[in-house]
């Protein structure tokens, strides 16, 4: 699928549609279009090992359009509310009620961490802009998690395909699975750090009471 669509993205003296092409397409799937986003990138680095593109130029036009896709993803969901996926939902097989109803456990267990970490998870990497939005996350806060995302993302994945060649694909599906045990790990590992902080406060409090009842 890579090299096919390699082949359809211009180059030469046209390679700055190939990047409009990269943004365009990473840009209209981050908010919340299933399009091939990561392969699209993983060609365009490819014709960039080739000669044909440069590869900065490819990963300034991916993580471009994966920071201004997700934020218009964003407000669309802010706006629109939880009855944007529910309509969604009965359109396309790709926005089923177990995947939104997967998508939004991420978002309220992980918060932020998942929008950095799903950028590299083919479900999250759709979701995470209007599934942001819909649940009212902080833009202040969104905004630096996806840019950083976005820009980490753009950068793996165009710097590693840029080396590896045509295997870029399926070493990607696997990072992906990884991507969310990172997510999971992160998440537990904040989980502990919390109650043992709340703990921790809380024996405080009863201490400070009971030195105010002596």
């Amino acid at each position: 699928m890579g090299e096919a669509l390699a082949i359809a993205i211009p180059t030469g003296g046209l390679a700055i549609v190939a990047y409009l092409v990269v943004g365009l397409v990473i840009g209209v799937e981050s908010m919340g279009v299933p399009l091939p986003g990561e392969t699209t990138l993983i060609a365009a680095a490819l014709l960039a090992s080739q000669g044909d593109l440069r590869i900065e130029f490819v990963i300034g036009a991916a993580a471009a359009g994966a920071i201004i896709g997700d934020s218009i993803g964003y407000f669309i969901g802010h706006r629109a509310g939880r009855g944007l996926f529910d309509r969604l939902s009965r359109r396309f097989k790709h926005f089923s009620p177990d995947r939104i109803a997967r998508a939004e456990k991420y978002f309220h267990r992980y918060g932020v961490w998942t929008v950095f970490f799903g950028r590299f998870v083919a479900l999250l990497r759709i979701f995470a802009g209007p599934m942001a939005g819909t649940l009212r996350m902080p833009y202040p806060k969104f905004l630096i998690a996806n840019a950083a995302g976005g820009i980490a993302w753009s950068a793996t994945i165009g710097i590693v395909a840029f080396h590896i060649g045509d295997n870029a694909d399926k070493i990607f599906g696997q990072v992906s699975v990884w991507a969310l045990v990172a997510i999971g790990i992160a998440a537990v590992g904040a989980y502990v750090v919390y109650r043992l902080r709340h703990r921790h406060r809380s024996s405080e409090v009863g201490l400070e009471a009971e030195s105010a009842e002596a």
